[in-house]
């Protein structure tokens, strides 16, 4: 749910891409940014997409023809970023686990001591399947043995703690319509100092014009060089979802969303639902994926749920079509009035 005051800053004149107040607004959300996602990276702003464009930028310019790419997948975004890597001509190495479930330290230390990757990428919420990964198990041992580090944190970003600099993150995407309770088309994207320095002592192009990173970057920072036609209105939204985030308070953003998902989960549960993640530490927060209880047909819940109340939910992505509900309260939804409302109107339609 996209938050009233980042709708309202949507009607704000549409000024030109070097106008002064949209270059200050611009400037103010990529610090906003770099609080957001925990990091001190000069190189932290919005690409012009959704999240699968910020992914595949991510790709596209960290990933060479030959280069090897290790990538933890337990889930369906996970499998996306294998699927583009190997489009961009890299050797993919999947370590896979049932989906639902987070990978251990040992098991990240044996697959990347075995495979030796450039490129180690991993979800860190997945959306798919609700599983949390924060990459501590996984971003030191890629580093000590030379691999960058990429993580998807499309739905994590502004709900939950992302902490790049902590964690040993180097490349990092997200998206503006989850956890920053915005519209969809920009998705922020951060880069370490150490990764920024290989791309750009890199000789050769990258394989994508539209999403090149340093093209990007010429026009975020001075002298601001055009590259493409930003959206004013976007970037209102999301200079406005990244003000309430600081009115509110990091931490307290995420303690709301935290005691909203518990509120939520524990109501699923006691309808009969049955959460995919067994171990409540490993779950995304704002997101529940759960299976319905016996006899309860997932597609009729949802369309009941449509028709009465207007409430929409998800069913499952890939392999978990038509098995799972995918049900996020984030933003202006991780509120206890807000669940109980869904709670019972899930109720009303089993």
């Amino acid at each position: 749910m996209v938050d009233d005051r980042a709708l309202e800053a949507m009607k704000q004149p549409a000024l030109g891409i070097r106008d002064p107040y949209f270059l200050q607004v611009v400037a103010e959300i990529r610090a906003g940014l770099r609080s957001a996602f925990g990091t001190a990276n000069p190189q932290t702003f919005p690409i012009p997409s959704s999240g699968s464009g910020a992914m595949e930028s991510a790709i596209a310019n960290f990933v060479r023809p030959g280069s090897k790419f290790a990538i933890f997948a337990a889930g369906h975004f996970a499998d996306r970023a294998a699927i583009m890597a190997a489009r961009h001509g890299a050797v993919v190495a999947k370590l896979e686990k049932p989906w639902g479930e987070i990978f251990t330290e040992a098991e990240a230390d044996s697959f990347i001591g075995r495979e030796r990757p450039d490129v180690v990428c991993f979800v860190q919420a997945e959306t798919s399947t609700g599983a949390y990964q924060s990459g501590k198990a996984i971003a030191p041992i890629a580093r000590a043995a030379g691999a960058l580090v990429i993580a998807d944190t499309v739905t994590s970003l502004g709900a939950m703690p992302v902490e790049l600099d902590e964690i040993g993150i180097d490349v990092t995407y997200s998206c503006s319509q989850k956890g920053l309770s915005c519209p969809a088309g920009l998705s922020p994207f951060s880069v370490s100092p150490r990764a920024w320095e290989l791309l750009v002592n890199r000789q050769e192009d990258g394989r994508s014009w539209y999403l090149d990173l340093k093209l990007l970057a010429q026009y975020y920072d001075p002298p601001h060089t055009y590259h493409h036609t930003p959206s004013p209105p976007l970037f209102y939204a999301l200079h406005e979802g990244l003000a309430a985030i600081e009115e509110e308070g990091l931490q307290a953003r995420w303690a709301r969303h935290r005691a909203a998902g518990d509120q939520l989960m524990g109501g699923l549960e006691e309808l009969g639902f049955t959460p995919l993640v067994k171990n409540a530490a490993d779950r995304v927060w704002h997101v529940a994926t759960v299976l319905p209880p016996a006899g309860v047909d997932e597609a009729v819940l949802r369309k009941r749920l449509t028709d009465r109340y207007e409430i929409e939910i998800a069913g499952g992505l890939g392999r978990l079509a038509g098995k799972v509900l995918r049900i996020g309260v984030m933003g202006p939804l991780a509120d206890p009035d807000s669940v109980k409302f869904l709670l019972d109107s899930i109720a009303s339609c089993l």
